[in-house]
């Protein structure tokens, strides 16, 4: 099992709408090397929700419910099935992230506009330490 990040403006679709959905349609992404990272995702996988904008916080996790596929409505990217897991309250802000110093390499800190990504194994074990039961 693999794990990414997922950044979404929670004015736009937040962890609440895919809690209210239970599943979706990823969408909406166009940089070539977050479409690489969807193209890399796997039925099974798992995905860190991140809020941008405002509150820059790691707000939930979604499991990864279909194969990526071609995007219908733009060629150069592609789309993939999310399902709703849980809510992580409290949320874990990039600032703790940043703090901690050991992802100092990784995109989310490196690249802060980059909206999808995979995630170090490393921070799904120091998350899982945060939130104990909650991430398998």
């Amino acid at each position: 099992m693999n794990f990414f990040l997922a950044k979404t403006d929670p004015d736009t679709y937040s962890i609440g709408n895919l809690e209210r959905e239970q599943k979706t349609v990823w969408d909406g992404v166009t940089n070539p090397q977050a479409v690489r990272a969807i193209r890399g995702m796997r039925v099974g996988d798992l995905v860190f929700i991140y809020h941008s904008g405002g509150e820059t916080a790691v707000v939930g996790l979604a499991r990864v419910a279909s194969e990526p596929r071609d995007d219908p409505d733009n060629a150069r990217s592609a789309v993939v099935d999310l399902e709703f897991l849980t809510r992580l309250d409290p949320p874990t802000a990039l600032s703790e992230i940043k703090k901690s110093q050991q992802f100092n390499d990784w995109s989310l800190v490196r690249q802060p506009r980059l909206s999808t990504m995979p995630a170090p194994d490393s921070f799904a074990a120091w998350m899982r330490k945060r939130y104990p039961g909650r991430i398998d």
